[in-house]
């Protein structure tokens, strides 16, 4: 069974640690470019959620790599300052899993 991991920052983990689910602390985002890079080659990663200032700093050509994966899926974790498009993102993500967009309009 794959796990789900979390890489954000020092001020956050805390909590996702409470939560019980595992926690890489990255206390600069500069840093994410190489820690994504090993993450992609881990075997037991289904779903790594990041901190999406971190995501931001990603360069366009690894963040080409994980939108092709279909593992481990990588999930913005809002920051506060909208810097990623996390729509977007998510609707890349869904239709890469199943076919298609779903747009709910309220």
């Amino acid at each position: 069974m794959y796990k789900c991991l979390v890489v954000t920052d020092p001020e956050t983990a805390p909590g996702f640690r409470m939560a019980g689910v595992e926690v890489i602390e990255l206390a600069n985002p500069d840093e994410a470019e190489k820690l994504v890079i090993r993450l992609l080659h881990r075997d037991d990663t289904g779903v790594i959620a990041m901190n999406e200032d971190f995501i931001a700093k990603l360069d366009h050509k690894i963040m080409e790599r994980i939108e092709r994966s279909y593992r481990p899926i990588i999930i913005p974790i809002p920051s506060g300052r909208k810097q990623v498009d996390r729509e977007s993102y998510m609707d890349r993500l869904l239709r890469r899993a199943i076919g298609y967009n779903i747009v709910v309009r309220r």
